[in-house]
Protein backbone atom coordinates (compact mmCIF):
# COMPACT_ATOMS: atom_id res chain seq x y z
CA UNK A 1 0.00 0.00 0.00
CA UNK A 2 3.23 2.37 0.53
CA UNK A 3 5.79 1.89 -1.31
CA UNK A 4 9.27 3.99 -1.39
CA UNK A 5 11.87 2.88 -4.11
CA UNK A 6 15.58 4.52 -3.80
CA UNK A 7 14.07 7.76 -2.52
CA UNK A 8 16.67 10.52 -1.97
CA UNK A 9 15.79 14.13 -1.06
CA UNK A 10 18.04 16.13 0.22
CA UNK A 11 18.65 19.84 1.80
CA UNK A 12 21.34 22.49 1.37
CA UNK A 13 22.75 21.63 4.24
CA UNK A 14 23.65 18.16 2.75
CA UNK A 15 21.07 16.17 5.25
CA UNK A 16 18.31 14.48 4.39
CA UNK A 17 17.21 10.88 3.20
CA UNK A 18 19.02 8.91 1.09
CA UNK A 19 18.20 5.70 -1.30
CA UNK A 20 15.33 4.68 1.17
CA UNK A 21 13.54 1.32 0.01
CA UNK A 22 10.81 0.35 2.06
CA UNK A 23 6.91 -1.20 1.51
CA UNK A 24 4.10 -1.17 4.16
CA UNK A 25 1.60 -3.93 3.10
CA UNK A 26 -2.23 -3.41 3.27
CA UNK A 27 -3.34 -3.70 6.70
CA UNK A 28 0.13 -3.87 8.53
CA UNK A 29 0.95 -1.32 10.78
CA UNK A 30 4.57 -0.14 10.81
CA UNK A 31 6.89 1.61 13.26
CA UNK A 32 9.45 4.12 11.78
CA UNK A 33 12.15 4.89 14.70
CA UNK A 34 14.65 7.74 14.83
CA UNK A 35 16.02 10.50 16.78
CA UNK A 36 15.31 14.16 15.74
CA UNK A 37 17.36 14.97 12.19
CA UNK A 38 16.87 11.02 11.27
CA UNK A 39 15.03 11.77 8.57
CA UNK A 40 11.54 10.61 9.51
CA UNK A 41 9.93 13.85 8.91
CA UNK A 42 11.54 13.79 5.59
CA UNK A 43 10.02 10.78 4.22
CA UNK A 44 6.70 11.83 5.89
CA UNK A 45 6.55 14.95 4.04
CA UNK A 46 7.74 13.05 0.42
CA UNK A 47 4.80 10.45 1.27
CA UNK A 48 2.21 13.17 1.91
CA UNK A 49 3.43 15.27 -1.79
CA UNK A 50 4.82 18.17 0.18
CA UNK A 51 8.40 17.52 -1.03
CA UNK A 52 9.52 16.65 -4.46
CA UNK A 53 12.70 13.74 -3.94
CA UNK A 54 15.52 14.36 -5.88
CA UNK A 55 15.69 10.85 -7.00
CA UNK A 56 13.55 7.78 -7.14
CA UNK A 57 10.28 7.62 -5.89
CA UNK A 58 7.12 6.97 -3.48
CA UNK A 59 3.83 5.57 -3.72
CA UNK A 60 0.58 5.26 -1.92
CA UNK A 61 -1.86 3.09 -3.08
CA UNK A 62 0.06 2.75 -6.31
CA UNK A 63 -0.83 6.63 -6.89
CA UNK A 64 2.36 8.43 -7.37
CA UNK A 65 2.88 10.60 -4.38
CA UNK A 66 3.93 13.72 -6.16
CA UNK A 67 2.11 13.30 -9.28
CA UNK A 68 -1.27 12.16 -7.92
CA UNK A 69 -1.15 13.66 -4.24
CA UNK A 70 -4.91 15.17 -4.47
CA UNK A 71 -6.19 11.60 -4.99
CA UNK A 72 -3.90 10.37 -2.37
CA UNK A 73 -5.45 13.10 -0.12
CA UNK A 74 -9.24 11.23 -0.27
CA UNK A 75 -8.42 8.02 0.94
CA UNK A 76 -5.07 9.26 3.73
CA UNK A 77 -5.67 10.69 7.62
CA UNK A 78 -2.78 12.80 8.66
CA UNK A 79 -1.11 13.41 11.69
CA UNK A 80 1.85 15.96 11.37
CA UNK A 81 4.51 15.89 14.29
CA UNK A 82 3.86 19.71 14.94
CA UNK A 83 0.18 20.49 14.36
CA UNK A 84 -1.29 24.25 13.56
CA UNK A 85 -4.99 24.63 13.01
CA UNK A 86 -6.28 27.97 11.25
CA UNK A 87 -6.40 31.05 13.23
CA UNK A 88 -9.65 31.65 14.99
CA UNK A 89 -12.09 29.09 14.67
CA UNK A 90 -13.65 27.08 17.21
CA UNK A 91 -12.79 22.94 17.52
CA UNK A 92 -16.03 22.15 15.95
CA UNK A 93 -15.69 24.61 13.22
CA UNK A 94 -12.45 22.93 12.08
CA UNK A 95 -13.75 19.83 12.39
CA UNK A 96 -16.83 20.76 10.37
CA UNK A 97 -14.39 22.53 7.63
CA UNK A 98 -12.79 19.41 7.29
CA UNK A 99 -15.45 17.21 6.33
CA UNK A 100 -16.86 19.51 3.98
CA UNK A 101 -13.62 19.94 2.14
CA UNK A 102 -13.55 16.18 2.12
CA UNK A 103 -17.07 15.40 1.02
CA UNK A 104 -17.80 13.85 3.92
CA UNK A 105 -21.83 13.95 4.95
CA UNK A 106 -22.04 12.04 7.98
CA UNK A 107 -21.18 12.62 11.46
CA UNK A 108 -21.44 8.91 13.19
CA UNK A 109 -17.43 8.25 13.49
CA UNK A 110 -16.69 11.71 14.57
CA UNK A 111 -18.84 11.75 17.19
CA UNK A 112 -17.69 8.27 18.03
CA UNK A 113 -13.81 9.26 18.48
CA UNK A 114 -15.09 12.56 20.53
CA UNK A 115 -16.28 10.45 23.10
CA UNK A 116 -13.54 7.71 22.90
CA UNK A 117 -10.93 10.70 23.20
CA UNK A 118 -13.06 12.81 25.71
CA UNK A 119 -13.25 16.09 23.94
CA UNK A 120 -15.53 19.07 23.88
CA UNK A 121 -14.88 20.87 20.69
CA UNK A 122 -16.71 23.50 21.56
CA UNK A 123 -14.14 26.49 22.15
CA UNK A 124 -11.15 28.77 20.49
CA UNK A 125 -8.56 26.19 19.31
CA UNK A 126 -6.11 29.04 20.26
CA UNK A 127 -7.16 28.15 23.95
CA UNK A 128 -6.90 24.38 23.30
CA UNK A 129 -4.22 22.71 25.33
CA UNK A 130 -1.54 20.58 23.67
CA UNK A 131 -3.13 17.30 24.71
CA UNK A 132 -6.70 18.70 23.13
CA UNK A 133 -4.93 19.65 20.05
CA UNK A 134 -3.38 16.53 19.47
CA UNK A 135 -6.86 14.91 20.31
CA UNK A 136 -8.41 17.43 17.51
CA UNK A 137 -5.72 16.24 15.17
CA UNK A 138 -6.05 13.04 15.97
CA UNK A 139 -9.70 12.96 15.61
CA UNK A 140 -9.17 14.53 12.09
CA UNK A 141 -7.26 12.42 10.42
CA UNK A 142 -9.54 9.30 11.66
CA UNK A 143 -12.93 10.40 11.10
CA UNK A 144 -13.01 10.28 6.90
CA UNK A 145 -12.02 6.37 7.48
CA UNK A 146 -9.01 6.24 5.48
CA UNK A 147 -7.80 3.28 4.24
CA UNK A 148 -4.04 4.86 4.91
CA UNK A 149 -2.77 6.21 7.61
CA UNK A 150 0.64 7.97 8.23
CA UNK A 151 1.28 9.38 11.66
CA UNK A 152 3.77 11.67 12.88
CA UNK A 153 4.75 11.09 16.58
CA UNK A 154 0.85 10.66 17.26
CA UNK A 155 0.63 10.42 21.07
CA UNK A 156 2.51 13.92 22.11
CA UNK A 157 1.13 15.25 24.66
CA UNK A 158 -1.52 13.06 25.24
CA UNK A 159 -1.83 11.53 29.27
CA UNK A 160 -0.98 7.94 29.46
CA UNK A 161 -5.22 7.24 29.75
CA UNK A 162 -5.40 9.13 26.41
CA UNK A 163 -2.15 7.00 24.85
CA UNK A 164 -4.07 3.75 25.89
CA UNK A 165 -7.54 4.71 23.80
CA UNK A 166 -5.25 5.64 21.04
CA UNK A 167 -3.41 2.60 21.54
CA UNK A 168 -6.83 0.65 20.86
CA UNK A 169 -7.63 2.89 17.90
CA UNK A 170 -4.51 1.73 16.31
CA UNK A 171 -5.33 -1.87 16.89
CA UNK A 172 -9.02 -1.59 15.56
CA UNK A 173 -8.12 0.22 12.81
CA UNK A 174 -5.50 -2.78 12.06
CA UNK A 175 -8.11 -5.41 12.42
CA UNK A 176 -10.42 -3.65 9.58
CA UNK A 177 -7.52 -3.93 7.97
CA UNK A 178 -5.95 -0.31 7.15
CA UNK A 179 -2.44 0.38 6.48
CA UNK A 180 -0.56 2.73 9.05
CA UNK A 181 2.95 4.36 8.98
CA UNK A 182 3.78 5.75 11.83
CA UNK A 183 6.50 7.59 13.53
CA UNK A 184 7.24 7.27 17.23
CA UNK A 185 9.92 7.55 19.92
CA UNK A 186 7.76 5.80 22.50
CA UNK A 187 8.64 2.62 21.97
CA UNK A 188 6.21 0.79 24.64
CA UNK A 189 3.63 1.79 21.97
CA UNK A 190 5.51 0.82 19.08
CA UNK A 191 5.61 -2.71 20.70
CA UNK A 192 2.00 -2.88 21.10
CA UNK A 193 0.78 -1.92 18.41
CA UNK A 194 3.26 -2.29 14.97
CA UNK A 195 3.68 -5.59 13.13
CA UNK A 196 6.88 -4.28 12.01
CA UNK A 197 9.86 -1.54 12.46
CA UNK A 198 12.01 0.56 10.37
CA UNK A 199 15.04 2.18 11.99
CA UNK A 200 16.54 5.29 10.24
CA UNK A 201 20.06 6.59 11.28
CA UNK A 202 21.45 9.90 9.45
CA UNK A 203 18.83 9.66 6.54
CA UNK A 204 19.58 5.93 5.74
CA UNK A 205 17.65 2.39 6.48
CA UNK A 206 19.53 0.54 9.09
CA UNK A 207 16.99 -2.05 9.47
CA UNK A 208 13.63 -3.14 8.55
CA UNK A 209 12.23 -6.26 10.64
CA UNK A 210 9.55 -8.25 12.63
CA UNK A 211 9.21 -6.75 15.89
CA UNK A 212 9.41 -9.81 17.53
CA UNK A 213 12.00 -11.16 15.60
CA UNK A 214 14.03 -8.03 15.67
CA UNK A 215 13.68 -8.62 20.06
CA UNK A 216 14.44 -12.16 19.73
CA UNK A 217 18.07 -11.68 17.60
CA UNK A 218 18.94 -9.11 20.34
CA UNK A 219 21.17 -10.42 23.36
CA UNK A 220 19.36 -11.05 26.41
CA UNK A 221 20.33 -9.89 29.82
CA UNK A 222 20.67 -12.38 32.52
CA UNK A 223 20.67 -10.78 36.23
CA UNK A 224 22.05 -13.19 38.08
CA UNK A 225 23.41 -13.37 42.10
CA UNK A 226 26.24 -15.83 42.73
CA UNK A 227 27.17 -17.56 45.88
CA UNK A 228 30.90 -16.35 45.77
CA UNK A 229 30.98 -13.46 43.16
CA UNK A 230 34.70 -13.54 42.49
CA UNK A 231 34.90 -17.00 41.30
CA UNK A 232 31.62 -16.61 39.16
CA UNK A 233 33.51 -13.84 37.35
CA UNK A 234 36.56 -15.76 36.77
CA UNK A 235 34.55 -18.42 35.05
CA UNK A 236 32.53 -16.39 33.23
CA UNK A 237 35.53 -14.15 31.93
CA UNK A 238 36.82 -17.37 31.06
CA UNK A 239 33.56 -18.83 29.11
CA UNK A 240 33.47 -15.16 27.16
CA UNK A 241 30.79 -13.77 28.57
CA UNK A 242 30.41 -9.90 28.30
CA UNK A 243 29.02 -9.05 31.79
CA UNK A 244 28.35 -5.93 34.26
CA UNK A 245 29.04 -6.64 38.03
CA UNK A 246 26.87 -4.31 40.11
CA UNK A 247 28.13 -2.84 43.79
CA UNK A 248 25.82 -5.40 45.44
CA UNK A 249 27.61 -8.54 43.78
CA UNK A 250 24.93 -8.93 41.04
CA UNK A 251 25.61 -9.57 37.72
CA UNK A 252 24.28 -8.80 34.19
CA UNK A 253 25.56 -11.30 31.75
CA UNK A 254 24.47 -10.42 28.35
CA UNK A 255 23.91 -13.29 26.53
CA UNK A 256 23.15 -13.77 22.55
CA UNK A 257 21.20 -16.57 20.80
CA UNK A 258 23.93 -18.87 19.99
CA UNK A 259 25.39 -18.78 23.14
CA UNK A 260 22.27 -19.93 25.85
CA UNK A 261 23.25 -23.39 25.98
CA UNK A 262 26.92 -22.27 26.58
CA UNK A 263 25.67 -19.88 29.21
CA UNK A 264 23.69 -22.38 31.45
CA UNK A 265 26.28 -24.56 31.86
CA UNK A 266 28.63 -22.38 32.59
CA UNK A 267 26.63 -20.96 35.15
CA UNK A 268 26.29 -24.62 36.60
CA UNK A 269 29.96 -25.01 37.55
CA UNK A 270 29.13 -22.11 40.49
CA UNK A 271 26.56 -21.41 43.28
CA UNK A 272 23.82 -19.61 41.81
CA UNK A 273 21.38 -18.09 44.59
CA UNK A 274 19.15 -16.01 42.28
CA UNK A 275 18.41 -15.62 38.14
CA UNK A 276 16.02 -13.70 36.17
CA UNK A 277 16.04 -12.09 33.09
CA UNK A 278 15.78 -8.38 32.07
CA UNK A 279 13.05 -7.54 29.81
CA UNK A 280 14.70 -6.09 26.99
CA UNK A 281 12.67 -3.17 25.05
CA UNK A 282 12.35 -2.27 21.45
CA UNK A 283 14.49 1.03 22.99
CA UNK A 284 17.54 -1.00 24.34
CA UNK A 285 17.77 -2.58 20.91
CA UNK A 286 17.27 1.07 18.97
CA UNK A 287 20.43 1.88 21.17
CA UNK A 288 22.63 -0.84 19.90
CA UNK A 289 22.33 0.86 16.21
CA UNK A 290 23.28 4.05 17.47
CA UNK A 291 25.87 2.76 19.78
CA UNK A 292 26.15 3.50 23.21
CA UNK A 293 28.48 6.45 23.29
CA UNK A 294 25.50 8.62 21.16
Amino acid sequence: MITVSGMTLTYHSGKGVFDLNFTVPKGAVMGYLGPNGAGKTTTIRALLGFMRPDSGKCSVGNLDCVEQAPEIQKKLGYIPGEISFPEGMSGDEFLAFMSAMRGTKSTERKNLLLEMLELDPRGRIKKFSKGMKQKLGIIAAFMHNPEVLILDEPTSGLDPLMQNRFAELILSEKANGKTILMSSHIFEQVEKMCDSVLIIKDGRIVEQANVQKLKDEQRRIFVLRPGEPDVAAGILKAGGFDMRVEQNGVFEVFVSGEKMDSFVKTAAKFTVLNLSVKQQSLEDIFINYYGKGE
